[in-house]
């Protein structure tokens, strides 16, 4: 077994990453697990504020991921709450080069249950790209972002039921200075991405996982040979 892991985060818009699983990513660089993340859109059509133009989303990225110690392993320009226009193959074979470079162990992904209809076509392009084929055994993993994973409607096909909990009482901090890279995307109580809310959420999880704090996560796909 390798003594380091490779580790493939996969997001539709810069902050997702940070959103939803910032102290997990810590901790794996702080196991010395290498972190590539993939970002498929800039997310510049979400925006009303006309002067945050694409560069301060890819130098945004770029800092967070340097603060953390991952790697912006590749940075799409794929239209934002537009990836429903653009053809699955293309986002599959971007994705399916970009593993063939990497050969992750582990692939996080959005909830396939995401209100944010960018975050669905996110999650299936990873299936597709890494569905079964003999050579390709990554473990599968989604996570959920605030803001969009808590506000799908409450029924099956959209409820986010985790199976998996990852403390990360150690890196609250880091995860919280983290995100302040990112003080755009952050909102004001009750928002749920005002600080207060992505604290208590990780809160909550800790305390059905029996940590102070975590991070939660569905596994979609183990495989082991």
């Amino acid at each position: 077994m390798k003594n380091k892991n490779n580790i493939a985060v996969v997001v539709a818009h810069p902050d997702d990453e940070a959103l939803g699983m910032a102290g997990t990513i810590i901790k794996h660089v702080e196991s010395k697990d290498n972190v590539f993340v993939i970002i498929l859109s800039k997310g510049e059509d979400s925006k009303k504020d006309q002067k945050y133009k694409n560069k301060n989303r890819v130098e945004n990225a770029e800092k967070w991921c340097k603060f953390v110690g991952a790697n912006l392993f590749a940075f799409y320009d794929f239209p934002d709450q537009r990836l429903d226009e653009v053809p699955e193959l293309d986002i599959v074979k971007c994705l399916e080069k970009d593993f063939g470079k990497i050969d992750p162990d582990i692939v996080y992904i959005h909830h396939l249950g995401d209100l944010n209809k960018d975050h669905r076509i996110t999650a299936n392009a990873v299936l597709v790209a890494l569905r079964p084929m003999g050579n390709k055994t990554a473990e599968i993993r989604s996570f959920e972002t605030p803001s969009s994973t808590d506000q799908a409607p409450n029924i099956a096909n959209y409820l986010f039921s985790p199976n998996l909990y990852i403390s990360i009482d150690k890196y609250w901090d880091m995860k919280k200075k983290s995100l302040k890279i990112y003080n755009k995307e952050l909102g004001i109580l009750p928002h749920p991405r005002s600080m207060t809310s992505i604290k208590a959420l990780g809160v909550k999880r800790g305390a059905e996982s029996g940590f102070k704090m975590a991070e939660a996560f569905y596994i979609i796909r183990k495989l082991i040979e």
